[in-house]
């Protein structure tokens, strides 16, 4: 028998033997009980050795695809399956349907074009990263694991060194007491609240999150099947008397609310705290951006406050160094301690160690201190030179929300309502200005319309030029 086998993919000549004779018996071309060709006489015919085909028939006999027989030839073993007639939808489309939860929930890509000006939150400055020393680092990281000659998985908990160096971290720069056996690395915060809802909830429970807030925590919770009530938030943050009476966890971002950037009061925090251990609700504390203090002294995280045990701490590296090393950890109660390693190990086992190795050192040799510093004087400048334009130039169209640290600011909009600010937005985005929207992080509450502008990614140089383009486009769109 003849078979075509086209050997041009690049794969490997004995893969490529062995991969599209396979695709043949599984899609009915050849059939049981069919002759291969004589491995010297497909060997001959495809320009390869005879050793070629024959690791490629070898292949094929130990995984059932075919039979040997002594003194006769190789032959489509009379066991092997034939796919389903329409097999090629395995390919295309295939006949499993998820879950309908699943054509609610987007994929975020909002980082994948850049804009000239880059305004969008959730950016840092990727220039300013110590790409030198940590080189360094990584190198002699190294080193250290081949002159060991060890290569093993990890605990689940993560790099002891590193669960070390951030427990002295938080407690320095947070005043949060913990031990590095309450530390857990995670692959960023959107896996540690996965984690910590596998221990805390059952599918049903009601998890309280901010509107507006974070979007991807509360898709996450919805996949697991909890309830998610979305609680308002003012100027003193995360209103507690509006979290329902039936709540198993609240989800809150306390030193510096995404989007709106205020910081949670003393009374707020308070009442919330009162609120959990009336109600028995567990609350994860998301310090997000809390490193890049702009004014005032540093606000004390919730942690700090509790007195039972209910808050679980969840902090990020993704802003502070890079997003794409996806560094998180986790500060538990101890009470949480061994059921988070557990579904930690089950989510997937470890987080990588050479970049939780590299950082460990980075913070000890107090390279993670001097980055803060040097990034906080840049983001800084930038900060005030964003409001400072905002107020001169942007008061007929939009108020500041004032903002004592992150990488953000929020202003409402004073007249426009929102479907002329996604209408603004777009305009600016054709002059190569990329803003996000205030109303695109609402999900319940009727919030006022307006702007979130980011810092992190747009060099202090551009941030004039860029806003008087956004300016440009409010006044197109006010001028009709």
């Amino acid at each position: 028998m003849h078979v075509h086998i086209d050997l041009r993919s690049g794969i490997g000549l004995s893969r490529e033997i062995y991969a599209q004779l396979r695709d043949a018996i599984l899609e009915g071309r050849l059939r049981p009980g069919d002759q291969l060709p004589a491995s010297r006489e497909l060997a001959r015919d495809l320009g390869v050795s005879r050793t070629t085909v024959t690791v490629a028939y070898h292949r094929l006999a130990g995984e059932g695809f075919v039979t040997a027989r002594v003194g006769a030839g190789t032959f489509v073993s009379e066991r092997a399956v034939r796919l389903p007639a329409n097999g090629d939808d395995r390919r295309e489309g295939g006949v499993l349907v998820p879950r309908p939860l699943w054509d609610r929930i987007p994929v975020a890509a909002p980082f994948e074009r850049r804009a000239r000006f880059d305004f969008r939150t959730g950016l840092p400055d990727a220039s300013l990263f110590p790409h030198t020393t940590w080189r360094r680092l990584i190198r002699r990281q190294l080193r250290a694991e081949e002159a060991s000659g060890e290569s093993v998985y990890g605990g689940p908990a993560g790099h002891e060194g590193l669960r070390a160096a951030i427990a002295r971290h938080v407690a320095l720069a947070r005043g949060l007491k913990a031990s590095p056996e309450d530390v857990i690395i995670t692959n960023g915060t959107q896996q540690a609240l996965d984690v910590i809802a596998r221990v805390l909830l059952a599918p049903g429970d009601a998890v309280a999150i901010e509107d507006p807030g974070y979007p991807p925590p509360r898709h996450l919770f919805h996949s697991q099947g909890m309830r998610v009530a979305c609680v308002p938030v003012d100027e003193e943050g995360l209103v507690a008397g509006a979290v329902p009476p039936d709540t198993r966890l609240v989800y809150v971002t306390p030193s510096h609310q995404y989007p709106l950037g205020v910081a949670m009061s003393l009374p707020r925090r308070l009442s919330l705290l009162s609120r959990a251990e009336q109600d028995d609700i567990a609350i994860i504390e998301d310090d997000y951006d809390s490193e890049f203090r702009l004014a005032g002294p540093p606000i004390e995280p919730l942690a700090t406050l509790d007195q039972s045990g209910r808050v679980v701490y969840v902090g990020s590296f993704s802003k502070t160094l890079l997003p794409t090393l996806r560094l998180g950890f986790i500060v538990t109660p101890p009470s949480l301690r061994e059921a988070l390693r557990k579904a930690k190990f089950v989510a997937d086992w470890h987080t990588s160690t050479l970049p939780q190795a590299t950082l460990a050192r980075f913070i000890d040799d107090g390279g993670f201190a001097r980055h803060i510093r040097k990034v906080s004087r840049v983001y800084r400048v930038r900060h005030e030179k964003i409001v400072e334009v905002l107020r001169r130039d942007f008061d007929e169209h939009l108020e500041v929300v004032p903002a004592a640290a992150g990488l953000h600011v929020a202003a409402f909009a004073r007249a426009l309502p929102a479907e002329r600010i996604r209408a603004v937005a777009r305009r600016a985005s054709e002059s190569g200005v990329a803003v996000h929207r205030l109303s695109s992080f609402t999900v319940e509450a009727p919030s006022p319309p307006g702007l979130v502008l980011g810092y992190g990614a747009i060099p202090t140089e551009d941030v004039e030029e860029g806003l008087a383009l956004l300016l440009a486009a409010f006044e197109r769109e006010v001028e009709g």
